[in-house]
């Protein structure tokens, strides 16, 4: 487990896959919550350095840690869960339909974020910020609130352990080093 700097908190590691991915979700809404007042502050402060700075932050994680989650769940959980289970089958339909609606929003903001993050735009839809958020918002709810509680249900020990391998080695990682926060 590695610890994080400000709570002292362990936080999950490849041995909690399931652990690692509700802990993504709290990422996720942190750099929701970022896009939101960049959107809020170019307006009056323009395409400062802090702008440029939130939209560079933000596109490192949609770019890189976010598809590394949907790849979690679409590669480890999801197929897992149709073996197991067909009672599964809606849900994953639905939550794979959810991360191409998520992607689609996202493909139409990162254009604004990479004018802001090079410095050549000062405004950010607002419309599109709300309807990336609302979807992740509501995609988060579905997943804490059916799909971790299913797996966490379903999966043994010795499952749990494949998934967090997966997880690590689509990183990169050993799944026994200490974690740096992505996703």
């Amino acid at each position: 487990m590695a610890t994080t700097p400000l709570t002292d908190q362990a936080a999950p590691g490849f041995d909690d896959p399931l652990g690692m991915l509700a802990a993504c979700h709290r990422r996720i809404e942190r750099q929701l919550a970022t896009l939101a007042r960049l959107q809020r502050h170019l307006p009056e402060n323009g395409c400062d350095a802090d702008a440029r700075a939130a939209a560079r932050a933000t596109l490192k994680y949609f770019d890189n840690a976010a598809p590394n989650h949907d790849a979690d769940e679409e590669q480890s959980l999801f197929p897992r869960l149709l073996a197991a289970t067909p009672d599964a089958i809606p849900l994953v339909d639905d939550l794979e339909r959810e991360h191409a609606m998520i992607a689609e929003h996202w493909r139409g903001l990162r254009p604004m974020l990479v004018g802001i993050a090079a410095g050549q735009r000062a405004t950010l839809s607002p419309k599109q910020v709300a309807n990336l958020a609302d979807a992740y918002h509501a995609h988060i709810a579905r997943e804490e609130n059916d799909l971790l509680p299913l797996a966490e249900e379903i999966f043994d020990a010795g499952t749990l352990i494949v998934i967090g391998e997966e997880m690590a080695a689509r990183r990169g990682v050993d799944p026994t080093a200490p974690i740096r926060r992505s996703a």
